[in-house]
């Protein structure tokens, strides 16, 4: 009752100021002067992820785009590095314009990442232009090895990036490089220093930079060094994210290297991802999965094929393709429909929802997964008060 009170607080209060406040990995985003249609196609979507019908009674209110299915690294947790096996390549700019035309007047968030380095897009930079001028949020992701180049780092603010993901995992490079094969430490920081320079220069306070450190036991030492290192370069923030440890799961297979989930799992409990059971289970399954993705927040690949979520990076589930014809006929399709049933009668029977995150308890992708952030505002200090 008290969430639905909230909730139902929240929009009174929006549709009164039209201001509306959102979260991504603990970040706040703060929509100023959004459309009443766009707060009440919001309340529409929150019912249908409460009641869960086949049809969805709104439009998504997020969205992940893939702008790129190629990288210049092969990290050893990452599925693009033992391939795809689907077909790589760019987005055309015309795709993602005609994603947005569609859906823009209706997303808050966009992520603009997928599988692949976004920024080897060369369309990428107009393509975060084109999303902001229609009122949305965009928030991105980078190995951040082009951003040392002082051009890239220009477009970059130039484009209005609301907010960048720069990963970093390491800091020195021997530990760096353990999981960012081919990657160059200091070549990633100058390329926040960058960045951050460029945004002095033209009195921005976007993109927020976002250092983000994935804690795992090879690494959990380095956390002091981190939070010394993020703000001597520049950064706004520093988020550590914890690593979904199960065996099953394609970030923890990758490698020869790591053929055990359990070899990455940190010592300090608070940067698990999941809560262990009071008899010793490694994990608790959850009774109601809380994901929301099937009734708000479709991903799209490079190609124009719709999926569920990211669990799919192989393609093995497509929803329909917007090469032959709108996201609404996608979206109330009949693909859809038997997936929201399927999620809706046995989550826990479907293969990718099984294994996924949000099926153990401290798993919630949304919130949980970050197990620390800090804020490095000069003016407030904290993230609730910083304006992104």
């Amino acid at each position: 009752m008290s969430r639905l009170l909230e909730f139902a607080t929240e929009t009174v209060r929006g549709l009164i100021t039209r201001r509306v406040r959102v979260k991504s990995d603990t970040i706040p985003y703060f929509c100023e002067n959004v459309p009443r249609r766009k707060i009440l196609n919001a309340v529409r979507t929150e019912v249908s992820v409460y009641f869960k019908p086949l049809y969805p009674w709104g439009w998504p209110t997020h969205l992940e785009i893939e702008p790129s299915t190629l990288c210049n690294l092969k990290c050893s947790l990452c599925p693009v590095s033992s391939g795809l096996q689907r077909p790589q390549g760019f987005m055309e700019f015309e795709t993602f314009t005609k994603i947005l035309d569609e859906v823009g007047n209706y997303v808050f968030t966009l992520l603009f990442w997928g599988w692949g380095e976004p920024f080897l897009n060369p369309r990428a930079f107009d393509m975060i232009a084109y999303a902001r001028a229609k009122g949305v949020k965009v928030i991105s992701s980078t190995n951040g090895h082009l951003f040392a180049r002082e051009e890239f780092a220009d477009r970059l603010v130039r484009s209005g990036l609301d907010s960048i993901i720069f990963a970093i995992d390491g800091v020195t490079q021997t530990s760096y490089e353990r999981f960012r094969h081919g990657g160059n430490l200091e070549t990633v920081l100058q390329g926040i220093r960058n960045v951050a320079e460029r945004k002095k220069a033209l009195g921005s306070r976007t993109p927020l930079i976002n250092f983000r450190f994935i804690v795992m036991a090879q690494n959990e030492s380095e956390i002091p060094l981190v939070k010394k290192l993020a703000p001597s370069v520049g950064a706004d923030a520093l988020t550590f994210k914890t690593l979904n440890p199960d065996n099953e799961d394609f970030y923890s297979h990758q490698s020869s290297d790591f053929t055990e989930g359990k070899m990455l799992i940190p010592k300090e409990l608070r940067y698990r991802r999941f809560k262990a059971g009071a008899r010793g289970e490694p994990r608790i399954h959850r009774r109601h999965n809380p994901c929301k993705q099937l009734w708000n927040d479709p991903r799209i690949h490079w190609d124009g094929t719709v999926v569920s979520c990211s669990y799919d990076p192989l393609g093995r589930y497509p929803l329909g393709n917007l090469r032959d014809g709108s996201f609404w006929e996608i979206w109330k399709g009949e693909a859809y429909r038997n997936m929201r049933r399927q999620f809706r009668d046995n989550w826990s029977r479907m293969p990718r929802c099984c294994d996924c995150s949000y099926a153990w308890e401290g798993g919630s992708c949304s919130h949980e997964v970050i197990a620390e952030s800090i804020f490095y505002d000069k003016e407030t200090g904290n993230g609730e008060d910083y304006r992104v």
